[in-house]
């Protein structure tokens, strides 16, 4: 029920206030909260106050907020992406061990590619994927693999909607680029979100035979191998298809 003179209800003020917190900041100014929610300072104020009262932010000196423990503690305690996590890590140590290099998961959101984990060790290449991030389909590899073994409606209603911000792709562009990673079982992306990597991600496949997940890797250009990273990647995303179907 709207009670505020926007016609918002206290819910969709709620999720605004949650959502306002940018990639990689853990802690805003109350100030800047209410900016980035758009919510008078007094309305964020009250409701700061309310949802820190139960553990879902943390208020701190100077005006300082930060989501809360609680938050964290419901968000994994019932997150669906837990399980696929659970199946995926083993395989992703494995893959990590053999290439040194980033390794990351992800699921289909909407039209992005929403990163559920990832992992990298010092000397890795830039890896912009970070965990709870996301990217958008057309310029992630992990968004391709996603996108490209979806059922025809789905992939018809996203290349429906496409515009790139940026003009630089066409819907005819991105609709082979489809064709092409669903025809070969893999998507690859040289340069694209950084100019000396490449991603290559696969297919976590259902028994239906849809992509459930994305199993990836980010690799510097001059390393790039493909007829042994693929492979491998395959590979281990069958292992996670079978736990999550044991599971």
């Amino acid at each position: 029920m709207a009670n505020s003179r926007s016609g918002d209800s206290v819910v969709d003020r709620i999720v605004r206030l949650i959502s306002a917190f940018p990639p990689e900041v853990s802690t805003l100014q109350l100030s800047d909260l209410a900016v980035r929610a758009d919510l008078p300072l007094t309305t964020t104020h009250r409701l700061v106050r309310q949802l820190a009262g139960h553990g879902l932010l943390e208020t701190g000196p100077e005006g300082m907020v930060r989501p809360g423990l609680r938050l964290w503690e419901l968000v994994n305690r019932t997150s669906p992406t837990l399980a696929l996590r659970q199946a995926a890590m083993p395989f992703m140590e494995d893959i990590q061990q053999v290439l040194n290099q980033n390794v990351n998961f992800a699921v289909l959101d909407g039209w992005e590619a929403l990163f559920v984990e990832r992992l990298s060790r010092r000397g890795s290449v830039a890896n912009r994927a970070q965990v709870a991030g996301r990217m958008p389909v057309h310029i992630s590899s992990a968004g391709l693999a996603l996108m490209a073994h979806q059922d025809k409606a789905l992939q018809a209603q996203y290349l429906e909607q496409f515009v790139d911000p940026d003009g630089k792709v066409t819907r005819d562009a991105i609709r082979a680029l489809l064709s092409e990673t669903s025809h070969q079982g893999f998507a690859q992306l040289a340069g694209v979100v950084d100019p000396d990597t490449w991603g290559i991600a696969v297919p976590v496949l259902s028994r239906r035979q849809r992509a459930v997940a994305s199993l990836g890797v980010v690799v510097p250009l001059r390393e790039m191998r493909l007829q042994a990273l693929v492979p491998a990647l395959q590979t281990a995303a069958r292992g996670i298809a079978r736990n999550l179907a044991d599971s």
